[in-house]
Formats: C-alpha cells, structure tokens, sequence
C-alpha cells in the first residue's frame, strides 16, 4: 500500500517577500510537508521526553552515562564515515546569519568553514528564514552581490577556491514555523523547514560544487534526537535520489545531557556524522536550567567568569576531543565572540591576546578547529592551528587516552571559586534587554560591549538572573551584602532602561522595542514557572 500523499502546507501570516517563489515552489513545499507528516510526530514524542528527564534530574541532582547504551561506549571497533574532502580541513571556522551581507563576508572571510546559521544568530522573521535560503543558493550559483546603501560599498565574491565551506544551522527541535502549517493548521517545525528547503534546493547543487549538504545539529538533548536525525537524513536522501552518506552532520554539545551521551550520538549518525562542537554559552545555560533547584552547589559565578578552564568545563571540552577522535571525527572548539573595535587600539590588543591563549588552548589540547565570531579574529585562530598542525588537515591521530573524565566531574559546577557578583547581575541585564531588543527587529547577531551576542548569551544572562534570585545569592556590595531579589533586578532593569533612553536618543528610544525587551526579559528571568527556552514567549512577539 502506498504511503498517503503529503498535506499541502499553507503560508499563513505572512507578507509576500521578493522572490520568494523561487523558494516556496510547490515540490520543495510537498517534500517539507511529507517531512513534517514522518518526522513531526517522533519529534513530539522526544520534546516529551525531555521534560520527563528534566524531572528526573530535579528529584535526583545527578546525572551519569548511560547504562543502556555501555556496549555502544565499550565497543572499539565502529567509527563515524570517513569525511568528504570539503571537511577534511576545518582548522578555523566563521559564524554568523544569512543575510546577503554576510553571506558574502563570510565565504570571503579565509575561514574554511561558514556556519550558516538560522538558529541563535538569525531571529526567525519569515524574511529571515525564506531570504537566507535564497541567498545561499544564489552563492551557490555565484549570482550574488551586495552594495551597502549607507556607505555604497560593494561587496561580491572571490574565486570559487577560496570560498569557505558552507556547513548550515537549522533551528533547533523545540522550535515551530509558525507562518507554515499543514491541513490542520498544525505548525512544521523550523528544523525541518530550515533543513527540508535548504536540501531540496541545494543538495545535487553542491555535489555537482564537488561539496554537499553539511549541517550544524543544535540543542540535541540525547542520542534519540541525533537518530532522528539521522532517519531524516536517510529519508531526504532517498527521496529525492541523493546518495546515502552525501549528508554530513555536526553536533554542538552544548547541553549538559548530550555530554553524557558524546559517543551514542555519534554512533547514530555515524553514516552522517562528522564531528562534536563544544557550545560554551548554551552548555552553561544548559546546566542551569536543569539544575537549577539543585541548591548553592550548582550556582554558577558570572558568566565570563567561567573559563574553559574551569576544572568542569576542562572535563567538558577533553572528553569531547578523547571521543571524536576515538571515532574518526573532528572535534571542533567553542566561540571567539570578541568583535574588534575601530577606535580603541588598546581594547583590541588586550582581546587579540585572549582569543590567541584560548586558540593556543584548543589547539594544544588536541582540537582540529575552532570558531570566531568576525573576520578580523581568522588570521588569529589560523596562526594558533597552523602552529600545531602544519600542513596536516587536523589532528585526529591525537586519541587523548590520558583523558579520564568521570560522571561526577562533568556537573562540578561547586569546584570554581569565582562567585556571582553585583556588576554580573547589572551586566546580565544590560546584555538580555539590548539582545532581546535588536531580536525583536529581526537581528539575531548582536555586538554587544565589543562581543557578538546571540540568543545563547540572552539565555544564560536571563537564567543566570533567576538563578541567582531563586538561590538567595549575596553580592559583596559596597556598605554590605546585597542580596539577589525580583526587585533588585527590576532597579537595575529601570536604571538600565533610562541608560539606553539617554546614550541613543529620545526619537532612537521611541523608534525601538525597548520598553518590551525590559518586559520580556523581566518575565522570563523573575517568572516562578522557567521557561525553557526564551526564544519561544519571544518568537510569540516576533514581528514578521
């Protein structure tokens, strides 16, 4: 018997964009719909899952490898599929969203990767998520351009051998398209609108570019979710004619339960995989969240008080570098989120030489490659990789048998000293409603104090906030302790606000979302009920 024809999607709330057919044709719709008719349900039923594993950690306060899968752990003899030639060499790698700009700065900028993100750097505007499709596909066809219409500057793209390596990010699994629902008005998911438009557009594209469709997997919660994954890898690739395996999958680690289960992920998409990326900022928000009545042991100090060398982030980044490498896969380093500044030569050479110690670091430590937020940062990370690889592609020979990371190290969130203080209260503030404010006018990458902030640094400033609140934490203040409370956080919120009001000007202020942004993130970091990720109240107040 075969399967029943896929629902036929409609555009609901929606202006029309320019070009947009060229993205919304009616087979790339079908073969999205007959996605979401397969996939959707499975990713229901894995969402589910996580609040019921939540729960778990909320009665137990622990976490441990998986009892279940210790024969996948103990086995030696599998490893992930050999990495096309495009990801052979991924010593540095750019981020950032698709806009038409950056596309074109970013495969210019000598990295050898672009994340080509449509999760954290990219606000989910319908623009947004239909626009970026048509400009990585207009890359691809090298019929793309750009001319600033402040500075008339013109952009366009170098010679086809020196572009980077396109690997996309599609949404996370917790996220809906609202302005794509099927017969019964049930909205897809972004992922696998993100993936399913992306891949049908561009897959036999880039194979005939001698590339493929590489993908960033973000927010995987467990190995359950990279084997869906996976079978949505295989289905596309069948369906449309697609040789098994053409598709390549990385995996950011960046939420506390994925570390648990490093190797089952990998083992899932072992035909698709091709690598780990440690995501520093969501980690950390990960860790909270779960942990977040676990009481004064899991309270973590201000957010850029937690280095990579904090002992638990050293068990975190080690053992991912010990576990691609035991399998054949890059291991690839977190963020250098720095954005040079054109006034101040100081700030920047005090910067520079944070982001080479941390790029030295994760070269040394057996890293094949690494992330930076801006153009001017590449020459910088290269200089640290070349120094360790040379002329080797990476340096997956390194297998780290010296690593031993057991359960317990990896949420010994108690073993840093640093401790929460008043200025990383007013800082979390200050990042959350300047975030939340640019990501309500649909920019979801956003220099921020000299750092590119995206929705991964809201979301560890806002559960940093109710953390420390629910925790009863006590700054060290000048004329004695001061203590974390709602109302604490509401004075800092108005002085903040009345700041922003003075430093851009009466008609800037009017002309913005601020007075939102203060609300919703006031909401969000004070409300009793957690919300589990800020993106979702937010995409509710998302214009466009």
């Amino acid at each position: 018997m075969s399967a029943p024809a896929p629902s036929p999607l409609a555009t609901v709330d929606a202006e029309p964009l320019p070009r947009q057919q060229e993205v919304l044709t009616e087979e790339a719709l079908a073969f999205v719909a007959e996605l979401h008719r397969r996939f959707t349900p499975r990713r229901d039923e894995l969402l589910a899952r996580r609040a019921k594993r939540r729960a778990e950690i909320a009665r137990t306060c622990t976490l441990d490898f998986l009892p279940e899968t210790a024969a996948i752990r103990a086995d030696d003899s599998w490893r992930v599929a050999p990495a096309p030639a495009a990801l052979e060499d991924r010593r540095v790698e750019i981020t950032g969203p698709t806009d038409r700009k950056m596309t074109i700065n970013a495969l210019n900028s000598g990295a050898r990767v672009w994340l080509a993100d449509f999760e954290d750097a990219s606000a989910p505007t319908w623009e947004n998520v239909v626009l970026g499709q048509l400009n990585l596909s207009d890359a691809y066809t090298r019929s793309i351009d750009f001319t600033d219409p402040g500075s008339g500057k013109s952009y366009a793209l170098k010679d086809d051998g020196e572009l980077a390596t396109v690997v996309m990010r599609p949404r996370g699994w917790h996220l809906n398209e609202r302005h794509l629902t099927d017969a019964d008005g049930v909205a897809v998911p972004g992922a696998l609108v993100d993936f399913g438009l992306y891949f049908f557009h561009n897959a036999r594209r880039l194979l005939d570019l001698g590339k493929g469709p590489y993908f960033y997997l973000p927010k995987t919660e467990s190995h359950l979710e990279a084997r869906l994954w996976n079978d949505v890898f295989v289905f596309a690739q069948d369906h449309l004619g697609i040789p098994q395996g053409t598709v390549r999958a990385t995996v950011l680690i960046e939420t506390i339960t994925a570390a648990y289960e490093m190797e089952e992920i990998l083992y899932e998409l072992r035909d698709h995989a091709s690598g780990l990326n440690a995501g520093r900022w969501d980690y950390l928000f990960s860790i909270v969240k779960n942990f977040r009545d676990g009481g004064p042991r899991f309270v973590l100090p201000d957010r850029n008080a937690v280095t990579m060398t904090a002992p638990f982030m050293r068990a975190y980044t080690e053992l991912l570098v010990r576990t691609c490498h035991k399998r054949g896969a890059h291991a690839i380093g977190g963020m250098a989120a720095f954005i040079p500044s054109r006034r101040d030569a100081e700030v920047n050479k005090v910067a520079f030489e944070k982001v080479r110690a941390d790029k030295d670091r994760e070269a040394a430590d057996g890293f094949d490659g690494s992330w930076v937020a801006h153009p001017d940062l590449v020459p910088i990370a290269m200089e640290s990789f070349d120094k360790v690889l040379g002329d080797r592609p990476h340096q997956k020979d390194r297998l780290r048998e010296d690593v031993r990371v057991e359960a317990a190290d990896l949420i010994a969130v108690d073993s840093l000293k640093a401790r929460p203080t008043y200025p990383g209260l007013v800082n979390a503030v200050q990042v959350g409603i300047r975030y939340i404010e640019a990501w309500l006018r649909g920019l979801g990458a956003v220099a921020i104090f000299n750092l590119m902030e995206d929705a991964a640094t809201a979301e560890i400033s806002r559960s940093q906030i109710w953390q420390w609140i629910n925790a009863g934490v006590e700054f060290e203040h000048e004329g004695g302790a001061l203590k974390a409370t709602p109302e604490l956080a509401r004075k800092v919120a108005t002085e903040e606000l009345a700041a922003i009001r003075e430093e851009i000007g009466e008609e800037a202020f009017a002309a913005g979302h601020w007075q939102q942004a203060h609300d919703l993130l006031l909401t969000v970091a004070l409300d009793e009920a957690y919300a589990d990720f800020l993106t979702l109240p937010a995409y509710e107040q998302l214009r466009g």
